[in-house]
């Protein structure tokens, strides 16, 4: 079965689904019809439609995840911002992060303490998820598909505390431009960094990655609150096109780790469409692939398993979701995959 194809008849059934409720509703906050109409699906109730469509007009709290790579004492980097005015709440999930409550006097891109790379500052808390769930050890060779502008990647030196090897891939040449300069900022040790398209991987490395991970190119529906211009910018035909090139990035990927190796699939989106679709059409292609339940101390949504009349493999219940108006994040899809030993 190809849940590629399927596309173009969910695309059919989401716009017949539209009706004057989901029209005024799209209307009141800003959005084109067939995304409310797709919410709708998604969560079923009108009050949680409202709370999801509520929660993406408010800010999302600024994070900083402390870099034990240039500061071994996480409360060091923490107490001089604070002499600068700034509050920070502790994030119980993620051992070296912080949500921003109080701003302080010098932009957080412009302290003393950034500069000298001792936080990377992320927009939402979200992005701290993928690294936690693909589960870096010192040994491990491990591949970065996309991995500009370089959170995760960073992230995940920190978590291998700068041993092993980590291969990061980007292939516009101004994010990899941000990427070689964080890497550099953040003391990274352990990157080999190549501007390619992962897709290209395969043909170079061969199956010898124990550890990768896709953070894929998206729509970003998950980041509203960030950029408001994505309530508009996206047809449903961007989306079918989104998944397209999300299903080759995956398979690309898959085929560079090693039997038994762990594979990261995340999309800051909560499009089924970039996601469960993405994950169902690539275990069709491949065999000796499973998907597993992340393991990290947030209490995920489970992935989509029925959209607009289409079953999708009940095991894409083991993804994982975050929506803002249930977890106070962005919206987030994680997927791990485990590649099938020989």
């Amino acid at each position: 079965m190809s849940y590629t194809r399927l596309l173009e008849d969910v695309g059919r059934r989401v716009e017949s689904s539209i009706d004057s409720r989901i029209e005024a509703l799209a209307s009141r906050f800003g959005y084109l019809s067939y995304m409310v109409a797709r919410y709708r699906e998604i969560l079923g109730e009108w009050e949680e439609v409202v709370s999801l469509l509520e929660a993406f007009e408010r800010p999302l709290p600024k994070t900083i995840r402390v870099n034990t790579l240039r500061f071994r004492r996480v409360g060091e980097v923490v107490e001089r911002l604070e002499r600068l005015g700034y509050e920070f709440s502790k994030i119980p999930w993620e051992p070296h992060s912080y949500t921003v409550v109080k701003s302080g006097t010098v932009s957080l891109g412009a302290t003393h303490e950034f500069l000298l790379g001792g936080y990377y500052l992320y927009r939402g808390s979200a992005s701290l998820i993928p690294p936690l769930v693909l589960r870096p050890v010192e040994s491990d060779r491990v591949l970065d598909a996309a991995a500009a502008p370089g959170g995760k990647c960073t992230h995940v030196a920190q978590l291998m505390d700068n041993r092993g090897l980590i291969v990061a891939t980007d292939v516009s040449r101004e994010r990899f431009r941000a990427l070689r300069t964080n890497l550099e900022r953040m003391g990274v040790e352990n990157v080999v960094a190549i501007r390619t398209d992962c897709r290209k991987v395969p043909e170079v490395f061969g199956e010898y990655f124990t550890k990768a991970m896709l953070d894929a190119p998206c729509t970003g529906e998950g980041i509203i609150q960030l950029d408001p211009t994505r309530k508009t910018k996206t047809r449903f035909n961007d989306l079918v096109e989104a998944h397209r090139r999300q299903v080759e990035l995956l398979v690309a990927v898959l085929r560079s780790a090693v039997p038994g190796g762990r594979v990261v699939y995340s999309t800051c989106s909560i499009a089924p469409e970039e996601n469960e679709f993405t994950i169902a059409e690539v275990l069709g292609r491949l065999s000796g692939v499973r998907v597993v339940k992340p393991e990290v101390a947030v209490d995920l949504d489970p992935g989509i398993t029925e959209y607009f009349g289409v079953e999708l493999p009940r095991e894409l219940r083991l993804c994982g979701r975050t929506y803002p108006h249930r977890h106070g994040l962005e919206g987030l899809f994680v997927c791990v995959l485990e590649k099938k030993g020989s």
